[in-house]
């Protein structure tokens, strides 16, 4: 696949270049080119996300950077069999395990929930930092409801991170999962307050939660550009009643 020119493979993070050096020169440089432009289209379009990675993946298996990259794009396609393969392999190659709840999360794409607890209450959990811990928290409560526990699933977002004032990185999606957990469980009221306090927290527009506090609150959005057919624009006159003018004068 064509990388574009402005692509020169600097532009990774310093420690895949640092991993990266233990290839010859000239394939580092392709498979840096490759992981930028995973990075690059990973959100907009993570298809063609895929594809270098897949890429980048033939020319450097050996590289941990490069089989994690694999994993996200497999995951950003919903690849969870190929992405779960590839996380792996990445956290057997680094022995670390920040990767614990993407895999879990891997489990529940492929319908097993049951796993993803099972891993949500591992000695691994213990060894996240606070973010790699409340996404755990959020996995676990996404294979509560896979399971149709509901109330678990409140139960398990209930946490010092979801009562805390401070907005840190990932506010926003933990009280968007409880709010919208409270409203599958039908408590609407607190669903709308807690929908609310994602709004005040997300100030990226990572979920769409301002939107769905406009749903509880009955607000309608309309195109402003869907117009009815049959009304006139500003300033013209209907057909019809130019004729019925003109019908008038005639009289």
């Amino acid at each position: 696949m064509p990388i574009p020119e402005d692509v020169t493979g600097e532009e990774i993070d310093k420690d895949v270049r640092q991993e990266l050096q233990s290839l010859p020169k000239t394939l580092a440089e392709d498979v840096a080119k490759n992981l930028v432009m995973v990075a690059r289209l990973i959100d907009e379009d993570p298809e063609r996300a895929y594809a270098y990675s897949r890429i980048a993946l033939r020319l450097a298996s050996r590289v941990a950077a490069v089989r994690e990259a694999a994993g996200f794009a497999a995951y950003a396609t919903q690849k969870y069999s190929e992405a779960l393969a590839e996380f792996r392999a990445a956290r057997r190659m680094t022995g670390t395990v920040e990767l614990w709840p993407l895999m879990a999360d891997c489990e529940r794409g492929l319908g097993r929930p049951e796993k993803a607890l099972d891993m949500a209450g591992a000695p691994e959990v213990q060894k996240l930092d606070k973010a790699g811990q409340v996404e755990m928290r959020l996995v676990a409560a996404g294979a509560r409801r896979d399971m149709g526990q509901l109330d678990a699933a409140i139960v398990t977002l209930q946490s010092p991170e979801l009562a805390s004032n401070s907005v840190q990185p990932w506010t926003a999606r933990l009280r968007y999962a409880y709010a919208d957990a409270l409203l599958a469980a039908g408590r609407e009221g607190e669903a709308r307050e807690w929908f609310a306090k994602a709004v005040e927290a997300d100030r990226d527009g990572s979920t769409d939660a301002s939107d769905r506090l406009a749903e509880l609150d009955g607000v309608e959005f309309m195109d402003a550009l869907v117009e009815d057919e049959d009304a006139p624009v500003d300033g013209a006159v209907d057909s019809r009643d130019e004729q019925g003018a003109q019908d008038d004068d005639k009289d």
